[in-house]
């Protein structure tokens, strides 16, 4: 069996187990690019929704292609990236598009950039080549580590943008005409014109929402779950999150005869998901829609202050197992820090839930090592769980604080990592053994911090640790050889918190290697 073989025999078997898969011929072609691999792209709710929309378009043929669980694999049998839906190379087309969503994918956008065999920086691209435009959740904060490798990068909401690139692209007489013409629009960042700024986001009609999955798959994270947003955006304060309530204007909720409206009738698992989904005024009624027509249910961003008995009796009958909420601090103090409405007894009656409702476990999200956190914060947080484990089953869930662009946090640098890695070791010695004790890598979380606080300069470090090989110690090598340094912090004129303002001393470390 030939290697090229087996990689098409793979995506044969995925395309037959997908439900929804659009197979078309149209004059423009895009190659919609999803750089982590297909069962992680495929429970993205934003690369499904463009992916739908392009392919309403009667001129365009939208195609979707992955990051490859091997790329070496694919460069020894000599295959170029390929679309699904036709097998055709990803750089066959008029439009190469990339959803980001996260820091860390921006090596998996270099990955797919060479396996397509298309100039990884957007300064080596001339006439002939196709037009790279990067978009995703990513363009909330910071995508200007990515920016050098993107002919244009759309910021924030991009349902109506997209369509206005690709008609202005078919009509442009040259790529220079293009980028200078289409650098004038809200929401459009084209580095080659703009520089090394951040362009404000952009924000579609909320006629376009809901967005909602078009394709569903047992071989993704979300196994055959339809997908639908119940809400954009978020009107919490949380100073941490980049989807708060200053982005676009808050929570935007949809009706739930809309969000209804979007299940196929074959469909027998409906996810909500947001920003938060519980915070939904009509949550009860979008649930209660879902349950009684024999589904199962799942969300995301479950808040702890938002459960009710009616709710859970929902969650119940929706066949759910395991009740998810966010604590999103070690402390009351940290959650104050963070501006978390949660309170202890909101999380303690959470755990009754999952007891009373027969639930079998309660997970927790905790962010740990934020400014000014003691060894009493992480005290409290042991006490808590102990208690919470004498009601229920529980797991825990840590990721080091990584401060983002565009929210309050915005500058903090990150903890020493000897003190995040003896905090979790601590942590882990001291809960009871029946309890689950998961954490994000803390070297990782430091690459990811890097990232989201830099420039240009992230862009050269990244492209130099992909070429050796995206090992911790080539991120470490490649970061201190580029980082121009921390961006500076900005001290809030009021009381209201805005980007880059933080409350209270921050001790101004420079971040650790």
């Amino acid at each position: 069996m030939s290697k090229r073989y087996e990689l098409l025999k793979t995506i044969e078997d995925r395309l037959e187990d997908e439900s929804g898969t659009i197979y078309k011929d149209a004059p423009f072609r895009v190659s919609l690019v999803y750089p982590s691999p297909y069962h992680v792209a495929m429970s993205s709710l934003g690369y499904q929704t463009i992916y739908r929309i392009l392919n309403l378009r009667e001129d365009v043929v939208c195609e979707r292609a992955f990051l490859p669980e091997d790329p070496d694999f694919w460069r020894r049998s000599r295959t170029s990236l390929l679309t699904y839906e036709s097998q055709k190379p990803a750089a066959d087309a008029d439009m190469v598009a990339f959803s980001i969503a996260y820091e860390t994918e921006i090596v998996g956008l270099l990955e797919c950039l060479d396996l397509a065999g298309i100039p990884i920086r957007a300064s080596d691209r001339g006439p002939g080549w196709p037009l790279v435009v990067f978009g995703g959740p990513l363009t909330n904060s910071n995508p200007l580590p990515a920016a050098p490798f993107a002919d244009l990068i759309v910021m924030g909401e991009g349902e109506e943008l997209i369509h206005v690139i690709i008609d202005w692209w078919k009509s442009s007489v040259s790529r220079e005409a293009f980028f200078r013409d289409i650098s004038a629009l809200p929401g459009i960042y084209v580095p080659s014109i703009h520089g090394e700024v951040l362009r404000p986001i952009a924000q579609v009609n909320d006629s376009n929402l809901p967005a909602y999955s078009q394709i569903r798959t047992p071989n993704t994270e979300l196994s055959n779950m339809h997908l639908v947003e119940n809400a954009r955006g978020c009107h919490r304060g949380c100073t941490f999150c980049v989807m708060r309530r200053t982005t676009n204007g808050g929570m935007r909720t949809v009706e739930p005869e809309r969000v209804l409206a979007t299940i196929p009738d074959d469909a027998t698992r409906v996810g909500l998901v947001g920003a938060a989904t519980t915070d939904h005024p009509k949550i009860l009624d979008i649930l209660r829609g879902i349950v009684d027509s024999g589904r199962e249910v799942g969300l995301s961003s479950l808040r702890a202050d938002r459960l009710t008995p009616e709710f859970m009796e929902l969650l119940k009958r929706g066949g759910a197992q395991t009740l998810t909420i966010g604590s999103d601090g070690t402390s009351a103090r940290m959650r104050k820090l963070a501006q978390k409405s949660i309170k202890d007894h909101h999380i303690i009656r959470s755990a009754e839930y999952v007891r009373d409702y027969g639930l079998r476990l309660l997970k927790i999200y905790m962010v740990f090592g934020y400014p000014e956190e003691t060894d009493e914060d992480i005290e409290e947080m042991l006490a808590l769980v102990e208690h919470l484990s004498s009601i229920c089953k529980v797991a825990i869930g840590l990721s080091p604080l990584v401060a983002k662009k565009n929210t309050p946090l915005d500058g903090v640098p990150y903890e020493d990592q000897k003190v995040l890695e003896n905090r979790f070791k601590y942590i882990q010695t001291r809960v009871d053994k029946d309890v689950e004790v998961r954490a994000i890598s803390v070297r990782w979380a430091w690459v990811e911090y890097m990232l989201a606080q830099g420039g240009w300069d992230m862009a050269d470090a990244a492209e130099e640790a992909w070429r050796e090989g995206g090992t911790y110690s080539a991120w470490r090598r490649a970061i201190k050889k580029h980082r121009k340094g921390p961006a500076p912090l900005k001290k809030p004129a009021t009381d209201r918190l805005t980007p880059g303002a933080f409350l209270g001393e921050v001790d101004k470390r420079a971040p650790s290697a």
